[in-house]
């Protein structure tokens, strides 16, 4: 089956954040505190998805309230953080929200994304994702993690559904 005909039964899209949603540095202020960078563009693309009736969630090894901000501003209700077993996490998903594994894309880069990534109906990665992950994943995206990868992948998943067009016409 290609990436594409994988794309068409796409329900549900779960992300990870560090290195997928950010460019996966840890930045520190002196005062300790966190901070992380977010593209706009794959706020935009995670909207996009979110009016063509694709539900997206997060599943995250760490913890931010910079994180629960941004998933606030974007409409997100699925968030799971500081979750280090993400195969877990996502059965504790699918017993709340009953997608069959088919309809649901995993966005990973590294070695904790597998578990899910290797479950799912579409798992898709960034550009510099680990090279392990990549031999395990159905769609990479061109751009890197943190510079609109997600927005791609949106589209891409909003294309191989005929939608990308309707998604977009409020803009042209």
């Amino acid at each position: 089956m290609t990436p594409e005909q994988r794309a068409q039964n796409i329900r549900l899209l779960l992300l990870d954040v560090d290195g997928v949603l950010t460019d996966g540095r840890i930045y520190y202020t002196e005062n300790g505190d966190e901070i992380k960078a977010f593209h706009i563009q794959d706020g935009l693309g995670i909207k996009l998805l979110q009016h063509s009736g694709i539900e997206v969630g997060i599943i995250t090894g760490r913890s931010s309230t910079l994180l629960q901000r941004r998933t606030s501003e974007l409409g997100i209700e699925l968030l799971i953080q500081g979750r280090e077993d993400k195969t877990r996490a996502l059965e504790e998903v699918l017993q709340n929200r009953p997608y069959p594994l088919d309809a649901v894309a995993f966005m990973g880069d590294d070695l904790p994304d597998l578990g899910p990534m290797r479950r799912v109906g579409l798992a898709l990665t960034v550009a510099n994702c680990a090279s392990t992950v990549a031999q395990h994943i159905h769609w990479r995206a061109t751009r890197r993690g943190g510079e609109g990868a997600v927005r791609e992948a949106a589209e891409f998943i909003l294309a191989a559904q005929d939608k990308l067009d309707s998604a977009t016409a409020a803009y042209l």
